[in-house]
């Protein structure tokens, strides 16, 4: 069976940042729910994915891509004015690794989902 998705967020917004607002209202257009209640779900969606990086957990969405947080060690790092050393602390990033799905998805081909 063949993706053929339609994204209904910004086919016609070429630069446009989509907002929470943005994934509501296409929650509410799509699905049929209240527009509070879609908001509600997008605020609980985007909540129940923090709360998991929060706690050191990969995030994995199929066919869209991962989210893992990676822990990077203190390392010393220079001014690039001034040229003095600092030292920059230990710390936890997030890194995004999109799914093969979505990388065709972005280059507009279309290819059989992985699901």
């Amino acid at each position: 069976m063949k993706d053929q998705r339609t994204h209904s967020l910004g086919s016609s917004m070429a630069g446009k940042t989509v907002t929470r607002a943005d994934l509501s209202e296409a929650v509410y257009q799509k699905v049929g729910l209240s527009r509070t209640e879609s908001a509600e779900l997008v605020e609980r969606v985007l909540g129940e994915i923090c709360d998991s990086l929060a706690a050191g957990e990969t995030v994995k969405l199929s066919s869209f891509g991962s989210f893992v947080v990676r822990s990077k060690g203190e390392r010393v790092g220079r001014n690039p004015k001034t040229g003095v050393e600092v030292p920059i602390d230990p710390r936890r990033v997030m890194v995004f690794k999109p799914s093969n799905v979505l990388k065709a998805y972005i280059n507009g081909e279309i290819i059989e989902r992985e699901d």
